[in-house]
């Protein structure tokens, strides 16, 4: 399964999703919102501009939503 975290570099929530999914053995590629244009894919993927987002193959998890993200290793 793929995993991607949509992040800024002074996202307080951010760096708390990344250390849990460390913490639950998920693997994932982190992507730096730092451009408009990943400022739209957001907003595409979830139609706000709240981050963090999460996004496997079947879902799109937004903030950190510790039973989703448990969910996602079951």
């Amino acid at each position: 399964m793929a995993v991607k975290v949509y992040t800024t570099e002074t996202c307080p929530e951010c760096r708390v999703v990344k250390s849990y999914l460390h913490a639950m053995n998920i693997n994932f590629e982190e992507i730096l919102v730092n451009t408009q244009e990943l400022i739209e894919e957001v907003i595409s993927l979830t139609g706000q501009r709240r981050i963090p987002v999460i996004k496997t193959d079947t879902e799109v998890i937004i903030g950190f939503d510790r039973e989703k993200i448990k969910a996602l290793v079951v």
